[in-house]
């Protein structure tokens, strides 16, 4: 079955990262072409995967409804070139216009919500463009998939769609060599991975740290448009010799390994991939109680959940792990074997292939999961 995969953005994230593993891992059992809104990282891991990629010059993230009209018409033009079976869509932007394409083409299509437009702490213009476009979107869709079932009960709270249709299957990532030591004996690294955006909430860690007086050092990994802001922000705080930024790195695995433990605050979220990234190198992770976090880290078992933009409780997390090498061992531990049991690459590619093979052919789900799907389907 020939797939069209449509992302807006081809910069480093869990949406990028998460279209990479579906294309690297499907293998023979699909044809997979890509649509993206730019270059960058992604569309260039596309094609040294030698599969098509094209560029949809009009596909921007922002609102703009003369280049969204634009975008329209070229996805259009694309899904009639490509001639595909089925068209996966990624990303709000890239979802709305490309199932709205899909439609007039008369192709089925899926749509896969990292995180939707309109979560707890996005912006007040995305939440009333993103409700009724969504509420839209949704009944021109075959299936929708959530990454979470927090995105699930999201959607349902305003009613983009009933719960027989929205899928929740959880992001799961390949397994590596890389693992962490989380209780060696020296100076702690806390380790963060995200994207440097407004979604984010990177300042809530900086400003943490500055009130710390254990010996620490914190790693950011990302890069993004707030980066000089929080640069800025760091030299302000006294914590340049405390604090590294790396940018976009390609060696995420290693830096974890050799890291103490993972910090995400964030305003909102899906269900990020960084977590699970941490949790497959076993380290203990400190997170923002919001969105999907929760349906990874297991509290006070493979690390600690914080209200979201709570200082003193993320201030007081870190401190309680900076201060106890057994508490990061066991916490380590405990978020790798979670990872080994719900989190694998593989569960996630089959659940996909099940809702492709569902949508075209009407084959029966095969993996049921009777809180996701009451109905009997994923």
């Amino acid at each position: 079955m020939r797939i069209l995969y449509l992302i807006t953005r081809s910069d480093v994230g869990g949406a990028q990262v998460h279209l990479l593993d579906l294309l690297s891992r499907l293998g023979g059992r699909v044809d997979p072409v890509v649509g993206a809104g730019e270059v960058g990282y992604l569309t260039d891991a596309v094609r040294d995967l030698g599969i098509p990629c094209h560029i949809v010059p009009d596909l921007v993230q922002r609102i703009a409804p003369a280049h969204d009209m634009r975008a329209l018409f070229q996805l259009l033009r694309l899904i009639r070139k490509v001639r595909p079976d089925l068209v996966h869509a990624h990303t709000s932007k890239a979802g709305l216009l490309g199932r709205c394409a899909a439609r007039i083409a008369g192709v089925p299509s899926v749509f896969t919500a990292h995180t939707w437009s309109f979560a707890d702490g996005a912006c007040l213009k995305w939440k009333i463009a993103g409700i009724p476009s969504e509420r839209l979107a949704a009944a021109w869709s075959s299936a929708l998939i959530n990454v979470s079932r927090a995105n699930r009960d999201l959607a349902l709270r305003y009613r983009i769609a009933s719960r027989k249709r929205l899928l929740v299957i959880h992001n799961g990532i390949g397994d590596t060599l890389h693992r962490a030591a989380p209780a060696r004996a020296d100076v702690p690294v806390i380790a963060v991975v995200a994207r440097c955006c407004v979604q984010k909430d990177q300042s809530l860690l900086l400003r943490a740290l500055s009130r710390i007086t254990l010996p620490v050092r914190a790693v950011f990994v990302g890069d993004g448009p707030t980066r000089p802001a929080l640069e800025a922000e760091t030299r302000q705080l006294g914590l340049r010799d405390r604090v590294a930024f790396l940018g976009q790195r390609l060696d995420v695995p290693e830096i974890l390994a050799a890291a103490h433990l993972f910090a995400l605050p964030t305003k909102w979220e899906g269900f990020p991939l960084g977590i699970l990234e941490a949790m497959r190198a076993g380290l203990p992770v400190v997170a923002s109680d919001t969105g999907g976090v929760a349906e990874a880290v297991v509290d006070q078992e493979t690390g600690f959940l914080v209200p979201r933009g709570d200082l003193d409780s993320l201030r007081a997390r870190l401190e309680q792990l900076l201060d106890s090498p057994a508490l990061r061992r066991r916490m380590g531990d405990a978020g790798r074997k979670r990872y080994e049991a719900e989190f694998t690459l593989d569960a996630m590619l089959r659940k996909t292939l099940s809702v492709y093979r569902h949508v075209l052919y009407g084959c029966e789900i095969p993996v049921v999961d009777a809180v996701t799907a009451p109905s009997g389907h994923l």
